[in-house]
C-alpha cells in the first residue's frame, strides 16, 4: 500500500486541493493498487484508460481554483449502475456484454462533482445474494483472513485458518474494494443489506440512505420498493461526503424525494450530548454470536459515556421482517425480471419457436439463486396465492414501519449490531439457502421501513475478523444518523487492516 492509497476520501481531497499531490498521481496509485489485488476478484472491469483522462482533466480544473467536491477521487461502481458506455452486467450471463447508452442519475452526480471511474465492481447477480457467490464472474473474496487465535473449525472438522472469506453481499465487490484500498469509496446499492452486511464484514462504513434520498434512475432493479443507492467508504466522513453528491431530486424517478440536501460534512459535530437512543428487545437473537453481544453492549457504554441516553424500545414485528421480505423481493424480482427475455439486449439462445427461445435464454442467463427467487415472487403473485402471501407480507410490511414511528417517538436513533455473526467462509452457507437468508436478519426491517442505515466497524471478534454496529435513523434524518455514527467511530477507534495476502499470491511484495 502506498501513502496514496492508504488517503481517505476526505485526506484525499483536502490533499489534492492543497497541491500535495495531482488527481493523475493519486489515480495511477490507485490504478497499481487495483491490479496487485486482482486475486480477490473485487473488480470485474478495470477502466485505467478513462480514469487516467478523467484525472488529467480533473487537474486542469484543481489549477484553475474550479474543482468539484469530489474533483480527481479514484470511486469504484458497484456492477448495478450503468454507465454510459461502459459494459454493466449486473454480474449475470444474461446481460452478456451489455453497454447502456445512458448513464445512472447518481454516477452522473458523481462525474459532475469531478470524481473518476476506475472500475466496475462485483457484485451477487442482480444483487440477490449476501455472500457474492452468485456473480457470473465468480465470488468476490475478502481481504481479511481468520488469525491463529480461536482459529475456527470448518463443518468438516479440520481447521480452515487460511480459508477464504466471502465479503458479503450484494456489494462485495464495493466492500472489498474499498478494505483493500483500491478505491477511496465505492458505490454501492442496499436492497436488503446488501450494503450494511459487506460493511460489517469488512470492516469498512456503509451507508444505506432513505428510500427516496437517492435517485435510482439508471440501477438495474431488483426489488423497486427497496432499492437504494449508497456508499461503502473508510470512514463516516468520507461517507457524509459522498451523500451529499449522491443525494437529490430527479425528474427522471417518481420515488426520489424533492427535499434539500443538508450539508452533511457539517453535522459531524461529535457531540451527541441529549440524544435519545433505543436499544430494540426483540433484536437480541437466538445464534448471534457472543463477540458481537459483547460488542453491542460496549456500543451503548460508548453512547453513554458520550451524554447519550439509552431507552429500552420495544419493535415486535421485527420476527416476521425476514419471512415478509423474502416474499415481497422475490416478487418484486419476478416482475422486474421479466424483461430480460433474449430479444431487445443481453444473452439470445435459440429456440424451436419464440416461447422455447423466452426459455433457453432465461435458462441458462439466471443463475440458480436467480431462478429460485423468480419462481418464489412468480408463486406469491399467482392467482390464489396473492392475498395469502404478497398480499398478508405488504401488512407485515406496514406494521413494522409503525413499529419504528412509535419507537421514534421515544427515541432518536436505534443502536443495534449489524449482523449475527463475523464473515463466513467461501462455499459455506451456498448450498443452504435458508441459513444464507439469515445473514440479513438484522438489516432488512430498515429497507422494509424505508429507513436510513449505518453500519460502523466497532470491533474484532476472537478470529480476528471484523464486527459492525447498526444505527438506524428517522426517515431523511441522515444528518442525526450521521453525527451519531460519527461519535460511534471516535469511541471505538477501530484503525485494525487487513494483512495484504492478496499481493504474495499475485508475487507482489506487500
Amino acid at each position: 500500500m502506498s501513502e496514496l492509497t492508504a488517503l481517505s476520501l476526505a485526506t484525499a481531497r483536502d490533499g489534492l486541493q492543497a497541491g500535495d499531490f495531482t488527481a493523475s498521481e493519486l489515480v495511477q496509485a490507485h490504478i497499481a493498487e487495483m491490479e496487485s489485488a486482482r486475486a480477490l476478484n473485487a473488480v470485474i472491469l478495470e477502466t485505467a484508460e478513462q480514469a487516467l483522462t478523467m484525472a488529467k482533466a480533473s487537474d486542469a480544473r484543481l489549477q484553475k481554483g474550479k474543482a468539484g467536491a469530489l474533483e480527481g477521487l479514484p470511486i469504484g461502481i458497484k456492477d448495478l449502475f450503468c454507465t454510459e458506455n461502459i459494459r454493466t452486467t449486473a454480474c449475470s450471463k444474461i446481460l452478456d456484454n451489455f453497454v447502456p447508452p445512458y448513464e445512472s442519475t447518481v454516477t452522473e452526480n458523481l462525474w459532475a462533482a469531478g470524481a473518476v471511474q476506475f472500475a466496475k465492481l462485483n457484485n451477487d447477480e442482480f444483487a440477490m445474494g449476501s455472500s457474492n457467490e452468485t456473480s457470473c464472474f465468480g465470488s468476490a473474496l475478502n481481504p481479511w483472513r481468520r488469525t491463529d487465535e480461536g482459529q475456527h473449525t470448518g463443518k468438516n472438522g479440520g481447521k480452515d485458518k487460511e480459508k477464504p472469506l466471502v465479503p458479503g453481499g450484494s456489494s462485495g465487490g464495493s466492500a472489498a474494494a474499498v478494505a483493500a484500498h483500491i478505491g477511496v469509496a465505492a458505490l454501492a446499492t442496499d436492497t436488503g443489506g446488501s450494503i450494511r452486511q459487506p460493511a460489517a464484514f469488512t470492516g469498512t462504513v456503509g451507508l444505506k440512505p432513505s428510500y427516496g434520498r437517492c435517485s435510482r434512475w439508471g440501477i438495474i432493479a431488483f426489488a423497486s420498493s427497496l432499492d437504494q443507492a449508497g456508499a461503502i467508504t473508510r470512514n463516516v466522513r468520507d461517507a457524509a461526503i459522498l451523500l451529499g453528491v449522491m443525494a437529490g431530486a430527479d425528474d427522471k424517478d417518481t420515488t426520489c424525494i424533492d427535499l434539500p440536501v443538508p450539508n452533511y460534512e457539517a453535522a459531524l459535530s461529535g457531540d451527541i450530548r441529549g440524544l435519545k437512543i433505543g436499544i430494540p428487545k426483540e433484536y437480541r437473537i437466538d445464534g448471534i454470536a457472543a463477540d458481537i453481544e459483547r460488542l453491542w453492549q460496549q456500543g451503548i457504554d460508548w453512547c453513554k459515556q458520550a451524554g447519550a441516553e439509552l431507552i429500552d424500545i420495544s419493535l415486535p414485528h421485527t420476527k416476521y421482517a425476514l419471512p415478509a421480505y423474502y416474499i415481497i423481493a422475490p416478487a418484486e424480482a419476478s416482475s422486474n425480471l421479466a424483461r430480460y427475455d433474449g430479444v431487445r439486449y443481453g444473452l439470445r439462445k435459440a429456440g424451436r419457436d419464440i416461447t422455447n427461445m423466452y426459455e433457453e435464454t432465461r435458462g441458462a442467463g439466471f443463475g440458480a439463486e436467480v431462478r429460485r427467487r423468480v419462481l418464489i415472487g412468480t408463486y406469491v403473485l399467482s392467482a390464489g396465492y396473492y392475498d395469502a402471501y404478497y398480499l398478508k407480507a405488504m401488512k407485515v410490511r406496514r406494521l413494522i414501519a409503525d413499529d419504528f414511528a412509535k419507537a421514534y417517538e421515544k427515541c432518536d436513533i436505534v443502536l443495534t449490531p449489524t449482523t449475527p455473526s463475523a464473515a463466513f467462509g467461501v462455499g459455506e452457507n451456498i448450498d443452504d439457502p435458508l441459513a444464507m437468508y439469515l445473514n440479513d436478519i438484522l438489516t432488512v426491517p430498515v429497507n422494509l421501513a424505508g429507513l436510513p442505515g449505518i453500519s460502523v466497524p466497532a470491533g474484532l471478534d476472537s478470529q480476528g475478523l471484523p464486527l459492525g454496529l447498526q444505527l438506524i435513523g428517522r426517515p431523511f434524518d441522515e444528518e442525526t444518523l450521521l453525527r451519531a455514527a460519527h461519535v460511534l467511530e471516535e469511541a471505538a477507534q477501530f484503525t485494525a487492516q487487513p494483512k495484504q495476502w492478496w499481493k504474495e499470491q499475485n508475487g507482489v511484495v506487500s
